[in-house]
């Protein structure tokens, strides 16, 4: 199954996607700008082979909900993401909120 659903935070909008798998699943919070996403992110491929699309990205590790994927700190981050201020460590929904817009 497949959910997508908007995701307020903060009063930024922003969209939660979950695809339920065979023994898994993916979890991706997305905004205009980048995403965070569950371990099944490969941030490797992301620096080096998709380099020139400047991908703003982060990953987070052992989350299974969209809730728990807010407050996991981030395992890793792409380069495009660490220019914008988002690094490991920092909290998910701490990353989001720094890819939206001020108001």
């Amino acid at each position: 199954m497949i959910e997508m659903r908007p995701l307020l935070l903060n009063g930024h909008q922003v969209t939660a996607v979950s695809v339920q798998l065979p023994k898994t699943n993916l979890l991706i919070i997305t905004t205009e700008k980048g995403y965070i996403m569950c371990g099944a992110l490969d941030i490797a491929l992301l620096n080096e082979r998709l380099a020139s699309r400047g991908i703003i990205a982060g990953r987070a590790l052992d989350v299974r909900t969209i809730e728990q994927l807010l407050e996991a700190p981030l395992e890793s981050v792409t380069t495009a993401a660490a220019e914008q201020g988002i690094v490991p460590g920092m909290k998910g929904k701490d990353a989001i909120l720094g890819l939206t817009p001020v108001k």
